[in-house]
């Protein structure tokens, strides 16, 4: 970097000034964005809740499946600080073995749910023609029918499993990233360069490879990390209609759903598993919200400061 001012004779000279290799880190840029947005914060909780999923067997005082009629309906107490349900089951290790549930049917289900939407999104802005057409009807049909009731239909032919849920939950979401998808693509094959790629015969697989896939991908994976929220509070709520994971497996909906004769006489049952669901969906929300600013070009910017008032 240089500037240019007037010698003593009134010459005009260029001076360089030093100009400062440093960048900042990656945990300076971490701090700066926990500092400016408080939703990053969120991060940390959600870090905690998939720590809590590996480590399950690690953190938890008893067996999520164990049978202790001694103790049944007991309120919080040091060894029980959640209480126990009404067979004797610790309340707090089966909530934290539910965060396994939980969390593997909503990243399972976003990400078949993505990879077939996203797929059929570029190949119907790509090709179009009839292949853009039928790709409109599947997604229209699909779209046609609230996904909650559409997941609730497919789980209740399929019969209740934790791998029918997890279909079904992603089937109801291919259309959301289909049309992301395909929005994007059209945008990237108007591009010189793709028009480039394709008048020198590179090959279909090479453009959507190189040059469609990575330019389409921000938006999908803040539509993803959006969902999550979404998919979970679906997989509650369909488990806590019975179609879900089966018991004795713990699972949030499930338990809220089996602590409904106790709510009035041992409300400590419910609000266990209801609070984890509660928190776990603000975080992912307000992360996802974060990230999705964050990409975004019109609200990702850089405030300049004014000079300061002399």
């Amino acid at each position: 970097m240089s500037i240019t001012n007037l010698n003593q004779e009134g010459q005009p000279q260029t001076v360089a000034l030093p100009v400062s290799d440093k960048r900042p880190g990656a945990w300076a840029k971490m701090w700066s964005a926990l500092r400016h947005d408080a939703r990053w914060w969120f991060g940390f909780i959600l870090l905690l809740f998939v720590l809590a999923a590996i480590f399950a067997p690690l953190l938890t005082p008893y067996s999520p499946t164990h049978y202790n009629p001694s103790v049944a309906e007991q309120g919080p107490t040091l060894a029980h600080p959640l209480g126990t349900d009404d067979l004797g089951r610790d309340q707090l290790s089966r909530i934290i073995y539910g965060t396994r549930i939980s969390l593997s049917v909503g990243i399972a289900t976003i990400v078949l749910g993505g990879i077939a939407g996203t797929i059929l999104g570029i190949l119907a802005a790509y090709q179009k023609g009839w292949v853009d057409q039928l790709v409109t009807i599947i997604t229209d049909t699909l779209l046609s029918f609230p996904s909650l009731i559409l997941a609730l239909a497919l789980v209740a032919s399929l019969g209740p499993s934790m791998l029918n849920l997890t279909f079904a939950l992603a089937v109801v979401r291919i259309p959301l990233y289909s049309r992301i998808a395909r929005a994007q693509t059209l945008q990237v094959v108007s591009q010189d360069y793709v028009t480039a790629s394709i008048v020198t015969g590179t090959p279909t697989w090479k453009i959507l490879l190189r040059h469609v896939f990575p330019n389409i991908m921000s938006p999908i994976l803040v539509q993803a990390t959006l969902s999550i929220s979404y998919a979970i509070l679906d997989e509650s709520v369909l488990s806590f209609l019975g179609l879900g994971v089966q018991p004795p497996t713990p699972e949030w909906g499930a338990m809220i759903n089996e602590a409904q004769p106790y709510l009035n006489t041992d409300p400590w049952m419910t609000i266990g598993p209801a609070l984890a669901i509660v928190v776990i969906l603000i975080s992912l929300n307000m992360f996802g919200d974060a990230v999705r600013d964050h990409f975004d070009p019109r609200t990702n910017t850089v405030a300049i400061a004014s000079p300061a008032k002399k």
